[in-house]
């Protein structure tokens, strides 16, 4: 029997700590009321996908995160500390990575300094180096042979294992993806999805993802809908119903 539960938290009994707390989050643009009382946890070393429809408010919700947006009420914890009233740098050097719909690739600087730009998001006075870490080519082998080439060359999957990678130099402790595998052909999709899996098994951090590809959204742990700017289902990506598919990401 498929069964749609009004949403909650992952389950309290799960051993691994929060990483990230959403609260009773409501955002407007201007009169308009886009997200309504957003509840969701994140836990450590887990990757929570955020599914819908267009428009109900999904990137509305990362950009809230990541401190591009402002609520008029509710609370971001992260880490145990409220970052509500943070602003989004200071998010980003507490260990918040976001690769944003789009990619929002630098095109007239090479694939090298892009990645470079990715250190602006360490710690302040934690050492940076101009070396590039291994495994960062591991992730993403094509990257290392093309490090002299300008990121607007690369193609769309290119730019977005790029994008993720620049995330990744800045050593995030929650990496935020949204739609990573808009515009990008089925076979690199999936090698963006093995790259995220080994992302979690070989750093322990999370990832909250936006995503209507459903084989990227069944490699997460579990999932939360959105439907008119508030929560109405979550559960074990596992145990996704044909008639959750139908209601919150066919066509």
């Amino acid at each position: 029997m498929t069964q749609i539960d009004t949403a909650k938290p992952i389950a309290e009994s799960d051993p691994n700590p929060l990483m990230l707390q959403i609260q009773g989050l409501n955002v407007y643009y201007g009169e308009s009321h886009i997200l309504r009382n957003v509840d969701f946890n994140v836990n450590k070393g887990k990757m929570i996908c955020l599914i819908g429809r267009n428009g109900v408010g999904k990137t509305t919700m990362l950009k809230t995160l990541t401190g591009l947006l402002k609520p008029r009420s509710g609370r971001i914890i992260f880490r145990d500390r409220d970052i509500t009233d943070l602003p989004s740098h200071k998010r980003a050097r507490l260990g918040i990575g976001y690769v944003p719909q789009g990619r929002e690739v630098i095109p007239r600087v090479t694939v090298r300094e892009n990645l470079l730009l990715g250190l602006e998001a360490l710690p302040e006075g934690r050492g940076r180096s101009s070396e590039i870490p291994e495994e960062i080519f591991e992730l993403f082998p094509v990257l290392k042979t093309m490090l002299s080439r300008m990121g607007g060359d690369l193609s769309g999957g290119q730019q977005q294992q790029l994008a993720i990678a620049r995330a990744l130099m800045g050593k995030p402790q929650l990496l935020v993806l949204d739609e990573p595998t808009e515009g990008i052909q089925p076979s690199i999709i999936l090698e963006i999805e093995a790259a995220v899996r080994r992302i979690i098994e070989a750093t322990g951090i999370s990832v909250l993802l936006v995503e209507q590809h459903l084989h990227f959204v069944r490699q997460a742990d579990y999932y939360y809908a959105m439907q008119k700017g508030g929560i109405v289902a979550s559960g074990e990506t596992s145990e996704l119903s044909q008639e959750v598919i139908q209601r919150f990401l066919a066509v």
